[in-house]
């Protein structure tokens, strides 16, 4: 594995493993993409003796329009909908799904940028980020409001701005032959020390980070790239420089965050689409990044960074459109159409198989099983130990919704946590 990865990215996976307790909980999905917002679960699928214990939902609720994910924290499920003109915030109890406090704010349905698309998606889209180490819960709604709330405190809120009114951010060019597409504000925030990071596209910088108790701006990156379309930030160490990684407007974007350099940029790598819409996050392993869209560019490319900028590892015609992709050791996988897996090291394909349709989201479970959410209501378990070389199926149901699965699946404390774009939102439990 070693000789795989590199010195550097073997030292990146212990550091990842050494993270402060504060930011790993057992039990808890406080994040875009989960504990290690990398999609990778210490909790068990759930498979046990030839049979998958995901039967009926044990609760259901409809929180309203919108793709963004929900977050679970200490035994609560928080999310976001959108209905009659207003965003609502939703405190859950996790295992019940009964309301333990809710927020609202009047919110357009789209933001007030937006053009494109609009039978395909509506409502708050950006997944809430929880700092663990304060209690406070941040939202971005799809027309730009950045609001922190107190989860201790029936989510009173300590503090909000709207991105739109405060910076002018004018509505993302057209790129290539396609029709123009603003789907307003789409990536989750990133809590990181002091600071709550937004993804804000503006002349001033891509990227901006907000002072997480008071909301006052502390920096705004190098960088003024109009904002991709992805669902969140990723930390990223680069040569012992803590970094954060995003796909925005023109590709792959890398910036540091360590004092007197923050906002810097590292390395940008070039990767745009006719729509511009770069939208699976980036899977940072070590100090590689993997990126990948579909529309007029159907590729796959491992990205290694260094201080010095970025080179190109390997590229493949192979893509994903909307499910990030996930790093397990030298195996990468996904789902978009087809669940797939690949050699991290030469990007050589090891086996695809399975019909999953555009919508999609995977988690890797400490049992080595992937938990596929996809297409209209597709709830899919696959065999994903090191050694296959062949796709293996080993549950699977349809049926569990009438509409895309946008949102990201959730597994925790031993419940899964399904979502649709139209809201309705359901728990299954795992033995």
């Amino acid at each position: 594995m070693l000789r795989q990865l590199g010195i550097g990215a073997a030292l990146a996976m212990l550091v990842a493993a050494a993270m402060p307790a504060e930011s790993v909980r057992a039990g808890d999905w406080p994040h875009w993409r989960g504990p290690h917002r990398n999609d990778v679960t210490d909790e068990s699928s759930g498979w046990s003796d030839g049979n998958w214990a995901a039967g009926e939902p044990v609760w259901r609720k409809n929180v309203g329009p919108g793709a963004s994910s929900p977050l679970v924290v200490g035994g609560r499920l928080y999310t976001m909908g959108w209905s009659s003109g207003r965003d609502s915030i939703y405190c859950l109890d996790a295992e019940t799904g009964r309301e333990i406090w809710t927020q609202a704010y009047q919110c357009p349905q789209y933001g007030r940028r937006a053009t494109g698309d609009e039978g395909l998606y509506s409502g708050p889209t950006s997944t809430p980020e929880f700092d663990l180490a304060t209690g406070l819960l941040y939202t971005l709604s799809a027309d730009g409001d950045l609001n922190c709330w107190d989860s201790a405190h029936n989510g009173k809120r300590v503090w909000g701005l709207n991105l739109y009114a405060k910076y002018d951010v004018p509505r993302r060019p057209r790129h290539g032959r396609s029709g123009l597409r603003d789907y307003g504000y789409t990536t989750a925030p990133f809590v990181h020390g002091d600071w709550v990071i937004v993804e804000v596209g503006d002349d001033e910088g891509t990227l901006m980070a907000f002072a997480k108790r008071t909301g006052r701006r502390i920096w705004a990156s190098e960088c003024n790239s109009p904002a991709g379309h992805s669902g969140g930030l990723v930390p990223m160490t680069i040569e012992e420089i803590d970094c954060i990684a995003v796909m925005n407007y023109r590709g792959l974007l890398v910036a540091r965050l360590d004092r007197g350099h923050e906002g810097r940029t590292v390395a940008e790598y070039e990767w745009t689409t006719d729509f511009a819409n770069n939208i699976a996050t980036p899977a940072v392993f070590g100090a590689s990044a993997l990126i990948t869209s579909q529309y007029n560019r159907s590729a796959i490319c491992r990205v290694d960074v260094s201080l010095a900028g970025a080179r190109k590892a390997w590229e493949q015609p192979l893509a994903s459109k909307v499910c990030s992709p996930l790093v397990d050791g030298n195996r990468v996988y996904w789902a978009w159409r087809e669940a797939h897996c690949l050699d991290f090291s030469t990007g050589r394909e090891q086996w695809s198989g399975g019909a999953f349709g555009d919508a999609g989201s995977c988690i890797l479970t400490r049992d080595r099983k992937l938990i596929v959410w996809g297409g209209r209501g597709v709830l899919a378990l696959l065999d994903a130990s090191g050694g296959n070389t062949a796709y293996k199926p080993l549950a699977r149901r349809e049926g569990l919704s009438s509409t895309d699965a946008w949102p990201h699946v959730i597994l925790a404390d031993g419940r899964l946590y399904l979502k649709d774009r139209k809201g309705e939102l359901q728990c299954l439990e795992l033995p």
